[in-house]
């Protein structure tokens, strides 16, 4: 899920105490009891020049004290990052006179205000002020194009479990536009939409997008009876245009997953998809949709060797796991109360697996593709991840409190959130495991299935899960201690990159990179297995492998290479040096650190290296069934 707000972590510190808080702030605590009447939310997203959202709600209330919360815990965010700072003008009103308000002191997304008597009806209003610039935070409103997510633009009464708060959302969108959602139209009032009534978890679970340029694709498989469809919003109409085999791959990825899966957790399922330079990239799950954002040339830059990216997969999976089957402690009754972490290598770990399984069962990632996108994966953990020495993939399950995906100096070595391709590498080697052990009778299909795949149309509740909940899974599957398997690759006393190898392949390293590495364009500065830089195409240096050779002659990140072996930074340049260095002469780096220029030398002798996958003689191959289309 990229491109989250960053919040202070004395915010986060503050907000992860809110039950202490409201303890002590008489905040209601949340109770699973009705609250009475029905909520009208109308939210004007007219404003595209200013870019402001203007929210009214109509709140039935009664006479005495009314606390009114701000989420918070945004689920599929795994922390607090709900733009609180983007409220602004906030009003009370009841009888037709403003009321005065306080904020907790001890919980600041917590609003008290005094009902006074006789009143039936609280109208509270507020601007949200989205972000002008990436600065701010993502970009969600343009000329062409708006992102509305209702968890950020709306209060909800404390005391009641989010399930049991009713609201009647409507919104006005600029004329002429075309809007997507997971919610259910009621009726239209010119530019209006009135959406059905739903319980306040659906809603912020039911983003919309909208746009100028539109166009919703059928990507419905055959013989279901439930939609699913593609909702695309461009910056201009040429990017709209599809390709029909373009269709037929997402059309497969669709199906592919519900031959995995073999249940579906929805009524019908919204892609929600932007095609933008200007709306802010991004990956959301949620039930019955799923918010998704990349470049304008999806469509008509593809590659058809290197394929789509994973993106779509990856959050349609999360319909099934994550959403429906939801880690216990990360379900919480209200998106103010701290949600926890710790099985995020199921939720995001096992999606992120599923997602690149589908990606090539569907040929949106073609095999050789796919298998050259898992080996970036695992050289990053066999070779590109020193931090393991001093933390482990379970501890990473707490980074979306720590850091919320701030930028890092170091990351091979502070790490950040690595349950995610982590996750997938400890799958991969569960998924060869199970293979082995039945004689490729049964794999981890039958573990997604037995998983994910029950009460087939149920979505209304969440499924919870616990660590021991996957555990007698997999040992419905096939018997082995999976306990021990599990937690020795979590908590860091064994590797996690043994599933190349037993699936029936080995990591190698070639003076060449993979034509899906070129594709993806991520070749150009790329010397992390050899020198152990990561660079920008002006010499920017983006990252440094702790106890590299380039680290240990001094360099930093955020440092500018100028020059190399005394002529002017290229690729080209930097190639030819090190090539050359695999005679014994040392790599001289004229490198910028604020300023100041100096010269380093690099005594590095390797060459190129660029990681690939390569067949085991005499191994089972698992890897390829695992990544070959269901029949």
């Amino acid at each position: 899920m990229p491109h989250r707000r960053l919040l202070p972590l004395a915010l986060f510190l503050l907000l992860a105490g809110g039950a202490h808080a409201q303890q002590a702030s008489s905040i209601p605590p949340p109770q699973d009891i009705d609250y009475p009447g029905t909520i009208k939310l109308e939210v004007d997203a007219t404003n595209l020049a200013q870019r402001i959202f203007k929210v009214k709600q109509t709140i039935p209330v009664k006479p005495g004290p009314l606390t009114l919360l701000y989420p918070m815990w945004v689920p599929g965010g795994h922390t607090p990052r709900n733009p609180l700072d983007k409220i602004a003008g906030i009003t009370f009103m009841a009888n037709g006179k403003k009321l005065d308000w306080k904020r907790d002191p001890l919980d600041v997304a917590a609003f008290h205000v005094v009902v006074p008597e006789n009143a039936s009806e609280l109208i509270a209003q507020f601007d949200y002020l989205t972000p002008t610039g990436s600065g701010q935070g993502r970009v969600v409103m343009t000329p062409n194009m708006l992102n509305l997510q209702f968890i950020a633009a709306a209060l909800y009464p404390a005391g009641h479990y989010i399930s049991r708060i009713t609201f009647d959302p409507r919104v006005t969108y600029p004329a002429g536009w075309t809007a997507f959602t997971a919610l259910h139209e009621e009726g239209r009032n010119g530019n209006t939409i009135d959406y059905k009534d739903v319980p306040f978890d659906i809603l912020a679970d039911s983003p919309v997008y909208a746009g100028r340029h539109a166009k919703n694709i059928d990507l419905t498989p055959a013989g279901s009876t439930v939609p699913v469809k593609l909702g695309v919003v461009a910056d201009a109409p040429k990017y709209l245009e599809a390709k029909p085999k373009q269709v037929d791959i997402h059309k497969a990825m669709v199906a592919q997953a519900l031959k995995l899966f073999g249940a579906q957790h929805y009524d019908h399922y919204q892609f929600l998809f932007s095609l933008s330079a200007q709306m802010g990239g991004n990956g959301l799950e949620h039930q019955r949709s799923s918010e998704n954002g990349v470049g304008t040339d999806y469509f008509t830059s593809w590659n058809e060797k290197a394929g789509f990216t994973d993106l779509l997969a990856h959050e349609f999976v999360h319909s099934w796991n994550g959403k429906y089957r939801r880690p216990a402690d990360l379900w919480t009754p209200n998106f103010n109360v701290p949600m926890q972490d710790s099985l995020l290598w199921v939720y995001e770990g096992q999606t992120q697996y599923w997602g690149n399984v589908l990606a090539a069962r569907s040929d949106m990632r073609p095999l050789d593709a796919a298998r050259d996108a898992l080996a970036l994966v695992a050289a990053t953990y066999a070779d590109n991840r020193p931090g393991l020495q001093w933390r482990n993939v379970q501890d990473t399950t707490n980074d979306p409190i720590i850091a919320a995906r701030a930028p890092r100096a170091y990351r091979n070595w502070q790490m950040s959130e690595d349950y995610y391709r982590g996750g997938e590498m400890i799958w991969l080697e569960a998924d060869a495991l199970i293979r082995s052990k039945t004689g490729g009778k049964k794999s981890l299909d039958d573990f997604a299935r037995a998983f994910f795949g029950i009460n087939d149309g149920e979505w209304t509740v969440q499924n919870t899960y616990t660590f021991d909940t996957v555990i007698a899974t997999l040992n419905g599957v096939v018997a082995h201690d999976w306990t021990t398997f599990l937690r020795e690759r979590l908590d860091g006393k064994r590797g996690i990159t043994g599933g190349i190898e037993a699936s029936g392949w080995k990591l190698v390293y070639k003076d060449e990179p993979s034509a899906y590495a070129k594709a993806q364009g991520s070749v150009a500065g790329d010397y992390v297995y050899s020198l152990g830089l990561s660079l920008g195409k002006d010499g920017s240096i983006n990252d440094v492998r702790w106890d590299s050779p380039a680290f240990n002659a001094g360099i930093g990140t955020g440092m500018l290479i100028v020059a190399v072996n005394d002529a002017a930074y290229s690729d080209d340049a930097m190639k030819d040096a090190i090539d050359t260095g695999k005679n014994g002469t040392p790599i001289r780096l004229l490198v910028k650190d604020f300023d100041r220029y100096r010269t380093l030398q690099i005594d590095y002798r390797g060459g190129l290296r660029y990681p690939h996958l390569e067949r085991i003689e005499g191994k089972p191959d698992y890897l390829t069934p695992i990544l070959t289309a269901r029949k």
